[in-house]
């Protein structure tokens, strides 16, 4: 089944007491961590949910065995602690949507080219 990689890019600071709590159902209580999710509607409605603080996407299975064979420890755990991205984020920073060049929101396939920057 296909996966979706989820990463915290903003912090929750006066943020909704809903999103707050969908971020921590989602294991995500810090910046710059990321979770992988099976893509099932449940999970789609928690993204859209969050989507003003995370980015995400999806992720082939020959990048989660990548992610395995290189942080195995986290894999176990569930959540992978990542670095914030060499050469920084987007043009317009974390508080845009990346359709129009920000970090935030759904990226389909261009997750990875964040992930590999952040690890």
């Amino acid at each position: 089944m296909a996966k979706i990689a989820v990463i915290k890019i903003r912090g929750t600071v006066s943020a909704r007491g809903d999103a707050i709590d969908t971020l921590r159902m989602l294991n995500l209580k810090r910046k710059n961590v990321m979770v992988l999710l099976e893509k099932n509607d449940e999970a789609l409605g928690m993204l859209a949910m969050v989507k003003d603080y995370v980015a995400y996407g999806d992720i082939d299975e020959s990048f989660e065995k990548m992610l395995k064979e290189k942080r195995p420890i986290e894999y176990e755990k569930g959540f992978f602690r990542l670095h914030p991205p060499k050469g920084g984020f987007e043009s317009k920073g974390i508080k845009k949507p990346y359709s129009i060049g920000g970090a935030l929101g759904y990226r389909k396939s261009e997750i990875a080219a964040l992930i590999k920057k952040m690890m």
